[in-house]
């Protein structure tokens, strides 16, 4: 067993499953989670997981790595130095936060709210059961998919109910928001990346060339849920202080028909009552 093979190990151990959302009952042979389950919430297959723990797999990507940081709930230190063990350098001041803290780890546990937390250039990192509810289970994305601007202008499917002028109005939000993040990171290869990609669409390319810079705000959101219909919600746009990352938060005001809609989203969660 590999250093990296032995740290993985021992993180997957000390992590229970109730520190990361998930039912502890049944018979266990380890208090921390089984290799399935940490595979689910990295979104790697069992059989690497195996490799890289047993260290017949040594070389993961930054991408793997980062995936396994935010499942486990590592702290910044213990994220450099899984970094390091894998040979990668670890994300710099120049380059996008991509891992979540613990303290805004447990908000997403902890709070009734549909919460999402993105990084700056608003690639989704993790998010709450209540928000899988509501907007759809992210856990089968992957690559771009994750991305919210990349969605917007590539067509994906989404449940935001937007009119024609608040589509486009959306999108020269996001874009000029990019913009905006990239004055922040000018270095950040994986921005510039995103960048370079969205420019081959047509209308990204248009928006992007008007040289706009905003930063996205806070809005009322219309979702429209394939059990219990159209709902509107406050959404809110926080910053973590001191990382940059993107906190989304989706609440229904008390007593509304909406709160009460809302609540029977997150009762149904990812079920799908309807044929």
């Amino acid at each position: 067993m590999t250093e990296l093979g032995a740290c993985v190990r021992a993180w997957r151990e000390r992590t229970t499953p109730a520190d990361v959302g998930l039912p502890s009952g049944g018979r266990r042979r380890t208090a921390g989670l089984r290799r399935e389950e940490l595979a689910t919430l990295a979104g790697l297959s069992v059989d690497y997981l195996v490799r890289l723990e047993q260290g017949r797999s040594a070389n993961p990507s930054r991408q793997v790595v980062a995936s396994l940081a935010r499942a486990l709930r590592l702290t910044e230190a213990e994220r450099d130095h899984l970094y390091r063990l894998a040979g990668h350098t670890p994300p710099g001041p120049h380059q996008m936060p991509d891992h979540p803290t613990p303290g805004v780890q447990r908000l997403l546990d902890r709070l009734d709210a549909a919460v999402s937390v993105h990084d700056p250039a608003w690639t989704i990192l993790a998010w709450n059961p209540a928000w899988a509810a509501l907007m759809g289970d992210p856990s089968a994305w992957s690559g771009r998919e994750r991305n919210i601007v990349w969605r917007a202008f590539a067509g994906l499917p989404t449940r935001l109910i937007r009119g024609d002028e608040e589509a486009r109005a959306f999108k020269r939000g996001t874009v000029a928001d990019l913009r905006a993040v990239l004055g922040r990171y000018p270095q950040d290869p994986a921005l510039r990346s995103l960048i370079n990609e969205l420019n081959r669409i047509e209308e990204f390319r248009g928006l992007w060339a008007t040289a706009q810079v905003a930063e996205n705000h806070s809005a009322r959101k219309t979702i429209d849920h394939p059990e219990v219909g159209p709902l509107t919600l406050d959404c809110d746009v926080l910053t973590v202080a001191g990382s940059d990352l993107r906190v989304i938060a989706y609440t229904a005001a008390p007593g509304s028909v909406d709160a009460e809609r809302f609540d029977l989203v997150r009762v149904i969660g990812l079920q799908r009552l309807r044929a």
